[in-house]
C-alpha cells in the first residue's frame, strides 16, 4: 500500500481488558531498535461487539492489528482473507492491511509458540500436555505437531471441551495420532516431553498443585505476569525446563512486526522491552 510523504504509519492492540497489555512496550521498541521514527503503535479497549465498527473507522495510514481476547474468535468475520493457520486453529490474532484497503487475517500465536519452544525440546520429543481447551490451546496443538508431537493429552477445567479439543486435533491431519483428554487434577504421567498451559491465573494455581514431584520435560506457561508463576514454580522446583510465556509473546510480536512493517523484527530489542515493562508492573 502507498505512503503520502510524512504519513505516519499506524498499528495497534485490540482487546478488553487491554490496559495490561505488553504489546506496546514491545513493538514501540522494535520500532525505535529499527529505526521506524514514523511509525506509531497503541492500545486500544474493543470488544466483540465494536470491532466492526472500529474498523470500518480506520484510516489508510493504519497498516496492522494485534487482536487479543475476546477478538481471536471473531477476528475473521472483519477480514478479506483467512490464511490457513488462522483458519485452522479457528483464532485470529493479526489483521494486516490490504493494497486494496482490506485485512489479511492470521495467526502469529503459532510461530510464537514455535519459535519459544524450538530451543528447549529434546531431539525426538513427541508426547506433549496441554492445559486448557481455548483458543491459544488450539494455537499450541498445531505447534506443536509442527515441532513433532504425535501423542496428545488435553487436561481442562470443562472435560467436555477438552474432549473437543482432543478430537480435533485428532481430525487435523497435522501430525497428532493419539491421546486423552481429561478434567484438571494430579498429572498421571511424567512421560509428557513438553507441557504448554494456556490456563488463566486461578485455573494455573489448580494445575501447579497436579505438578508431580519430579518431572523432566519442559513446561511453557503462556502467562508471563506475576513471574514466575505458582505453576512455573512448581515445574521448576519438579526439575522440569520452564519457558516464561513472554517468549511466546515477544515472538508472536516479532512475527506481526514483520508483517506489518516489511521489516525484520529486533527481536533482541523487543524482548528487553518486553522483560523491562514487566518488572515496571
Amino acid at each position: 500500500m502507498l505512503r503520502e510523504p510524512g504519513q505516519v504509519l499506524r498499528a495497534a492492540v485490540l482487546g478488553s481488558p487491554i490496559a495490561h497489555s505488553l504489546s506496546p512496550a514491545i513493538h514501540r521498541a522494535g520500532y525505535a531498535a529499527a529505526g521506524l521514527a514514523d511509525w506509531e503503535y497503541d492500545a486500544h479497549e474493543v470488544d466483540a461487539a465494536d470491532l466492526p465498527g472500529f474498523i470500518a473507522g480506520l484510516g489508510r495510514q493504519w497498516r496492522g492489528l494485534s487482536l487479543t481476547m475476546p477478538l481471536k474468535e471473531v477476528g475473521a468475520t472483519v477480514a478479506t482473507t483467512v490464511d490457513d493457520v488462522a483458519r485452522r486453529s479457528a483464532a485470529v490474532n493479526t489483521l494486516v492491511r490490504r493494497g486494496d484497503g482490506g485485512w489479511d487475517a492470521t495467526n502469529t500465536d503459532v510461530v510464537g509458540l514455535v519459535r519459544a519452544l524450538a530451543p528447549h525440546l529434546p531431539e525426538g520429543a513427541t508426547r506433549a500436555l496441554v492445559l486448557g481447551a481455548g483458543a491459544t490451546a488450539r494455537s499450541s496443538v498445531l505447534a506443536l505437531a509442527e515441532l513433532g508431537v504425535t501423542t496428545l493429552t488435553v487436561r481442562a477445567r470443562d472435560t467436555s471441551r477438552a474432549a473437543d479439543l482432543l478430537a480435533w486435533a485428532l481430525d487435523l491431519g497435522a501430525g497428532i495420532r493419539s491421546g486423552s483428554a481429561a478434567g484438571l487434577g494430579p498429572w498421571v504421567t511424567t512421560a509428557d516431553d513438553v507441557v504448554v498451559s494456556t490456563l488463566p491465573a486461578a485455573a494455573g494455581d489448580v494445575a501447579a498443585a497436579g505438578v508431580p514431584a519430579v518431572h523432566h520435560g519442559v513446561l511453557l506457561d503462556v502467562a508471563y505476569a506475576g513471574w514466575p508463576t505458582p505453576l512455573a514454580h512448581a515445574g521448576r522446583e519438579a526439575g522440569m525446563s520452564v519457558v516464561s510465556g513472554l517468549d511466546m509473546l515477544v515472538h508472536q510480536a516479532a512475527e506481526q512486526f514483520r508483517l506489518f512493517t516489511g521489516h525484520e523484527a529486533p527481536v533482541a530489542a523487543m524482548a528487553a522491552a518486553g522483560r523491562a515493562a514487566l518488572g515496571a508492573g
